[in-house]
């Protein structure tokens, strides 16, 4: 009876280390494939102008939203301006600065619309 607790117990050390074996070539194969991954990544980041152009790229996008945005701003600014002007020079309060209003944020947002672009490209 000792002698098969000493080959159970022979047998289940075997088996760990053919279960460990195969979890370290497992580990390996999985380092071997992120190692060439990671290097892959490095070399795109590494290239020179990648970072200045993705910049230029944020740089150039943010300055269109600021131009659309301002675009739009002054739109209804201008006509809420003019709206205003009407109202006290011709005492028809507060319907010249409605009408003014709607009427400057439609040339605002015809504005937006014809510098991004949206208009041309159906034509």
């Amino acid at each position: 009876m000792a002698e098969d607790k000493n080959n159970n117990a022979s047998g289940n050390r075997d088996q760990p280390s053919s279960d460990e074996a195969a979890l370290s070539a497992r580990l390996g194969s999985l380092d071997q494939r992120l190692s060439e991954i990671r290097d892959s990544r490095k070399l795109r980041t590494d290239q020179p102008g990648t970072e200045s152009g993705d910049r230029a790229a944020r740089a150039s996008a943010m300055a269109l939203g600021f131009r659309l945005s301002s675009e739009l701003v002054a739109g209804v600014v201008v006509g809420a301006a003019i709206g205003w002007g009407f109202d006290r020079l011709l005492s028809t309060s507060p319907f010249g600065l409605i009408v003014f209003l709607l009427l400057g944020f439609t040339a605002g947002v015809v504005n937006v619309v014809r510098s991004a672009g949206v208009a041309s490209r159906r034509r």
